[in-house]
């Protein structure tokens, strides 16, 4: 299967994934499934085979950033980079609706953060543990306040 391929499938796979997250209330435990296990899984199968298949007749390496430039001057390699992101990212994401209906924090104040941590994965995981802290004290002060 070509690079452009893979890439125009892996792409609407992770879709999928967020999509179900969004809905996550809906069908919690299934979506869980499928959002948190099944499609990392598969993406990350896919990553796999790319960087076994590729890795070693590629360019460059990780010892310096210039190596890592030149690693993703290879399409295969470049592509299982971005495999990477979307099969991380939406294992994030997934751990995030899980780990809020265990905080019973609302979905509907989870739903915003969802699109950093598809688009920019590190910042919308900063955005949920911002929304964990000031949860958390939230809920210190109205016990305080009701003791």
């Amino acid at each position: 299967m070509s690079a452009e391929i893979l890439f125009s499938v892996a792409n609407p796979v992770a879709l999928l994934g967020w999509l179900g997250l969004a809905v996550a209330p809906l069908a919690p435990r299934a979506i869980d499934v499928l959002a948190g296990w099944v499609l990392p899984g598969v993406l990350s199968l896919s990553y796999s085979v790319l960087m076994l298949v590729h890795f070693a007749d590629a360019p460059g390496g990780f010892e310096t950033l210039t190596d890592v430039q030149a690693l993703f001057t290879d399409v295969d390699v470049a592509l299982a980079g971005w495999i990477h992101f979307l099969a991380f990212d939406l294992f994030i994401g997934a751990w995030i609706v899980r780990d809020s209906r265990r905080q019973g924090i609302a979905h509907w104040m989870v739903l915003p953060i969802l699109p950093f941590a598809f688009l920019l994965g590190p910042a919308g995981l900063l955005a949920y543990m911002g929304l964990r802290v000031i949860r958390g004290r939230s809920i210190a002060q109205n016990q305080e306040a009701t003791t």
